[in-house]
């Protein structure tokens, strides 16, 4: 199933004093059992997918602990288990991907922002914006300012880190206010080490049980206690705040010598930000920086005061703050501004990128014309430009499906179908079935957001004089497809056609089991199956295919296309993500062959006498291992297809030959490893070409 942790959460057994050698997002999970942590959860996301692998693989240890652990449904769900926290003196936290899951649970939020918390409550965001990000480009801050939620922006170093869950859940407490911890894909990967405390059992837990309800109506959002709770959050705990964060000293003052001089940053920043200085010779192999730095572990609430008094007797200070809206910068502005602080000259965007991600190439540049050394930066790309020059250029690697992948045949299908039908609007969804978009398919005219392919298609479908088609996944399905789609269509009358990739897993985020997997581990229930919930919501036309038989395929889209039947059509496309598939097969087949068993592996091939060159089967496929290479006939010209080595044996190349009526070029083999006699004797009676 998904990527298991087994081995390293027995460091999250590391007593008083001992040292933690891994990676961040373990480190997190260590400091939330330190901090006494009564209940945690959430959603799978990148770049934070493994806080809930940790967590599933630790639940021996937070069971001892009585740590309550729960795999939420989606981010909304997760978000309301903090709810636990308002009431009661429990501290609990939830991890999801920002800002797509920020907004999935922003009902809650609002809510839980808006009620206030009596435990520490913390929301472990994957802050997933910049190249290596998978969806739109936007921060979190603007969501933390406008549920005045407190944004914690740790320095990317795992006592830092560390310190900093544990310093979010008293300031929550300190504030009644729920934190977010924002890490970015590098933070949340980063190694290093730091001194263990011993794990904190909760003072209410499945162990230590709560002993009467306690209800508050200043508590419920409903007027007029939401009047009282917005007044409380400004006149009250927006102040414990910022006086919490400034006695604890939460934001970080490195001193330098150039002291006309001053550089402002995030906390996840400041790692890029000493890199450049580095570079620049302005910072030893250490970090210790000759431009003085105010590193901003919190980037909301803001601290004037600090503020102010790094900004005194500067002539400039440059604000390196990654993304848009420029929230910190306007607001440092507004604040010199305010206290009378004219004489710096401010610096940022004029000298940084408005948008994207800063890497360390574009962190380097700003701060090298901040520093008046752009001849140096000159210099750093000329060298990289010569490099790429002799190097030369790399080809396109585009992303697209893995080798094997069960969704691939069924768009080849679409493929075929579209020489029937012509071309058909397909609402695409969120999932490794986005990659349809890329060539050799380029299907999928929209994608609004996780399991809302359905209800996006709603306005759309009515206005075509023929059906068109809603792709969605599993996990799309249980996360917000059931609800927001299906049973909105149901409820409606719309006509349609929907498929459903029933791959097994969360495929996407590190292949996390769902509702609907084929197998569970102990903690969930079995058996929870899609075609009973569609049956149970009132869906009429539903049939399952097999994945990988192309015509059957493209056989039953078209049924469902050109159907009398009024109402949702729902095809579920089954086939097991193949990744998981191998990841079983390829212990079990090692296993066999060390103990000399018979072990039979399928591998597909083309025949180079038949192939014509004409291609249309790569056209149709997009398999890595499906590609060209020269003819061995002196008087052909044409490249030949070819199957190279990483073929699992799916068999889409010959479905797509059959079905689309392609050159019978493609054969079949069996690869035997540890034949027996019969198989010795078979081969060698068999006639050779």
């Amino acid at each position: 199933m998904e990527r298991s942790f087994k081995d390293e959460v027995e460091k999250l057994k590391l007593a008083e004093g001992e040292v933690f050698h891994g990676e961040a997002i373990l480190a997190v999970t260590k400091a939330l059992l330190q901090s006494g942590v009564s209940y945690v959860g959430g959603y799978q996301g990148a770049p934070v997918s493994h806080v809930m692998d940790v967590l599933n693989d630790a639940r021996g240890i937070l069971d001892e602990l009585g740590v309550h652990v729960e795999t939420n449904a989606n981010e909304a769900g997760a978000a309301a288990m903090l709810g636990a926290s308002i009431n009661y003196p429990m501290r609990g936290a939830v991890a999801f991907k920002s800002t797509v899951g920020t907004n999935v649970a922003s009902d809650a939020l609002s809510n839980l922002a808006s009620a206030g918390v009596k435990g520490g409550a913390m929301i472990v965001l994957g802050e997933d914006y910049g190249e290596g990000a998978s969806i739109i480009q936007e921060r979190s801050h603007a969501f933390a300012m406008k549920s005045q939620i407190w944004l914690l922006d740790p320095r990317p170093n795992l006592p830092k880190i560390v310190e900093m869950v544990e310093k979010g859940f008293e300031l929550s407490e300190a504030s009644s206010t729920p934190v977010m911890l924002e890490l970015r894909i590098r933070a949340c990967h980063v190694q290093g080490s730091f001194r263990t405390k011993k794990n904190q059992a909760p003072k209410l837990s499945k162990k230590a049980f709560i002993e009467n309800p306690d209800f508050d109506y200043g508590r419920i959002c409903l007027p007029p206690a939401t009047y009282a709770q917005e007044k409380h959050k400004i006149d009250v705990r927006w102040p414990a705040a910022v006086a919490f964060i400034k006695e604890k000293k939460l934001n970080e003052t490195f001193p330098g010598d150039m002291s006309e001089l001053g550089i402002i940053c995030q906390g996840g920043m400041y790692n890029a930000t000493i890199r450049a200085l580095q570079t620049l010779g302005l910072a030893d192999s250490f970090g210790a920086s000759k431009v003085p730095i105010y590193c901003m572990n919190v980037t909301y609430p803001m601290i004037p005061d600090e503020i102010v008094a790094f900004c005194a007797g500067k002539k400039e200070v440059l604000i390196v703050e990654e993304g848009q809206p420029a929230f910190i910068e306007e607001q440092v502005l507004a604040t010199l501004r305010r206290y009378g602080s004219n004489d710096v000259k401010l610096r940022g965007k004029d000298l940084l990128p408005m948008a994207g991600e800063y890497t360390g190439e574009v962190v380097l540049s700003g701060i090298a014309k901040f520093l008046g050394r752009s001849p140096f930066m000159e210099s750093i790309l000329s060298l990289k430009k010569k490099a790429a020059d002799l190097l030369g250029g790399l080809p396109a690697r585009p992303p697209g499906f893995c080798v094997g992948c069960p969704e691939r045949p069924v768009f080849s299908a679409m493929k075929i179908l579209e020489k029937d039908t012509g071309k058909f609007h397909m609402s695409a969804d969120i999932g490794c079935h986005l990659f349809s978009t890329l060539p050799p398919f380029n299907m999928g005219n929209t994608v609004l957001g996780y399991g809302l392919g359905l209800a996006s298609n709603s306005a759309v479908e009515p206005m075509f004089a023929k059906r068109t088609v809603t792709m969605m996944g599993d996990g799309g399905f249980w996360h917000n497809g059931l609800t927001s789609g299906i049973a909105n269509t149901v409820f409606n009358r719309n006509d349609g056609v929907l498929v459903i990739m029933k791959n097994g897993y969360s495929s996407a985020t590190g292949t996390q089991e769902l509702p609907s997997s084929p197998q569970h581990s102990d903690t969930h229930a079995p058996d929870m199956s899609m075609e009973r919930a569609l049956a149970g919501i009132g869906v009429g036309w539903v049939k399952t295919v097999d994945n990988y038989r192309v015509g059957a395929v493209a056989k039953t889209l078209k049924e469902a296309m050109t159907s009398d039947y009024k109402g949702l059509k729902v095809i579920i496309a089954e086939g097991e993500c193949q990744l998981e598939r191998q990841r079983k097969l390829r212990p079990l087949v090692s296993k066999q062959l060390s103990e000399g068993k018979r072990t039979v592996r399928v591998k597909y091939g083309v025949d180079e006498d038949t192939c014509t060159g004409d291609h249309s089967c790569i056209r149709l496929s997009g398999c890595p291992t499906l590609t060209i290479k020269d003819n061995p006939d002196p008087l052909r010209t044409d490249p030949v297809a070819t199957v190279i080595d990483g073929c699992v044996g799916c068999g889409l190349c010959g479905e797509n030959a059959h079905a689309a009526v392609l050159c019978p070029s493609f054969y079949r083999a069996e690869v035997i490893q540890n034949p027996t006699w019969w198989d010795k004797l078979w081969n060698a009676s068999s006639p050779r070409k």
